[in-house]
């Protein structure tokens, strides 16, 4: 695991088309704003089963290809 520090306001980018930037720090709460393409999922840990769960139901559903 890469652990970096930042600043308010300070940025990171994630190869070249996605950047995260520290947007508040507040009682111990820091909120992040993230730009990424719209085809790049972002999920909060606690959503990722349920991503997961609708991903799986998905294929389920589509025809499939004889």
């Amino acid at each position: 695991m890469l652990v970096l520090s930042r600043k308010l306001g300070e940025k990171i980018y994630i190869g070249e088309n996605i950047c995260i930037t520290v947007v508040d720090i507040d009682r111990g709460k820091i909120r992040l704003g993230i730009e990424a393409p719209r085809d790049v999922p972002i999920y909060r840990q606690e959503l990722l089963p349920l991503a997961a769960a609708q991903r799986a139901e998905a294929q389920t559903k589509l025809p499939s290809a004889s």
